[in-house]
């Protein structure tokens, strides 16, 4: 333990907020998300890169992939939201060991009904908090440590 360089008095400030903010903004949105459309954060989560994609429809890796999960997380979620009427699994053509995830119309009308509340929390819990000269630092700062990191792949 001699040979740590320890996080000097700015960057353990710093470390703390991120960790603070990351803790605290995920149980707020978690929690709004449940009580505003009785959707979880995970099913929130896969609902909007299906709801963005052509025809609702993704190739199961790539959607965990885009939200940066283990396929088996994704699986089990999938699972969970098949039951609820959210998704539906269908073939790959391309691939007879790969599966496809289809947005169904109950998930389209679950993610539509959701979003702007959801968005308008985040507005008021995260960016209201910041300035315009401060987002304009923020993003690109988070990009590049976003960059640096490996993907669950590797």
């Amino acid at each position: 333990m001699g040979d740590a360089r320890w996080l000097d008095e700015r960057e353990a400030h710093a470390w703390r907020g991120v960790i603070g903010v990351l803790h605290r903004l995920t149980a707020v949105l978690d929690r709004q998300l449940v009580q505003d459309a009785g959707l979880s954060a995970a099913e929130y989560t896969l609902l909007v890169p299906l709801s963005e994609a052509p025809d609702g429809l993704l190739r199961a890796r790539d959607l965990g992939r885009t939200v940066g999960w283990e396929r088996s997380r994704i699986s089990h979620q999938i699972t969970r939201m098949e039951k609820r009427g959210l998704v539906v699994r269908e073939e790959c053509n391309e691939d007879a060991r790969g599966s496809m995830v289809r947005l169904t119309a109950a998930g389209r009308a679950a993610i539509t009904a959701a979003a702007p509340a959801h968005v308008a929390a985040v507005r008021q819990h995260f960016f209201s908090a910041l300035t315009e000269n401060e987002l304009d630092v923020l993003g690109p700062a988070l990009e590049r440590v976003l960059a640096r990191l490996p993907d669950n792949d590797g």
